[in-house]
């Protein structure tokens, strides 16, 4: 269960989407009129641009550790975990969750591409032309982040309920493995018992004087 170690980074990576949402929706608000339409399109833009700029942070953690994650939930889940109890819920959730890496893989993996190539062929105005690509890049990649602000705690949850559960079965089981250990041991199965030494004689009686 190796894959446990990526559950305090997913954790943070999911709460740290929602709170971007959060933030951004608590605000949006008051560059719009009645009617929703922004007033204030520079604020706005910024807004969007912080918002999508902290979730794509956040849905790169995904990138790196979630595959190895979803791996290990999907291993160590049993039918019945689909069906009813604690997770079938998240378990649900998760259907989509590789269309969602796959396609914020292929982003990242095109950022990576356009990046090589400024620096090959615009050295001299690289950060201008860097920053336009990031917002475009985390702009496209907000949809992705808003998937995973539902299928990432989703996936937290699973996880963190099936380790909690190996953990709880581990210690029966490490009893069984003992016993079985120990009932195929050489001489555990049709030993005699060992037969106890004779017990000593009594001492003779001292013969009596004869009269």
């Amino acid at each position: 269960m190796e894959w446990r170690r990526h559950l305090p980074a997913l954790a943070f990576a999911a709460a740290g989407i929602n709170q971007a949402s959060g933030a951004w929706d608590a605000v949006s608000d008051s560059f719009c009129d009645q009617d929703g339409r922004p007033i204030d399109e520079k604020g706005y833009a910024d807004g969007q641009v912080k918002r999508d700029a902290e979730a794509w942070k956040h849905t790169e953690v995904f990138l790196d550790h979630g595959p190895e994650v979803l791996a290990g939930v999907r291993a160590a889940a049993e039918g019945p975990d689909y069906v009813e109890g604690r997770i079938s819920e998240d378990l649900r959730q998760l259907r989509g969750i590789d269309t969602t890496l796959e396609r914020a893989g292929q982003l990242r993996h095109e950022w990576d591409q356009i990046m090589a190539l400024m620096d090959a062929s615009l050295p001299g105005s690289l950060k201008l032309y860097q920053e336009r690509a990031e917002e475009h890049r985390n702009s496209e990649g907000w949809h992705y982040a808003d998937e995973l602000s539902h299928q990432g705690p989703a996936l937290v949850r699973a996880a963190e309920y099936l380790a909690n559960r190996v953990d709880a079965e581990q210690p029966s089981r490490t009893e069984r493995a003992r016993m079985a250990l120990t009932r195929s041991a050489p001489g555990a199965r049709g030993a005699l018992p060992t037969t106890p030494p004779p017990s000593p004689a009594p001492n003779p009686p001292s013969p009596g004087r004869s009269r």
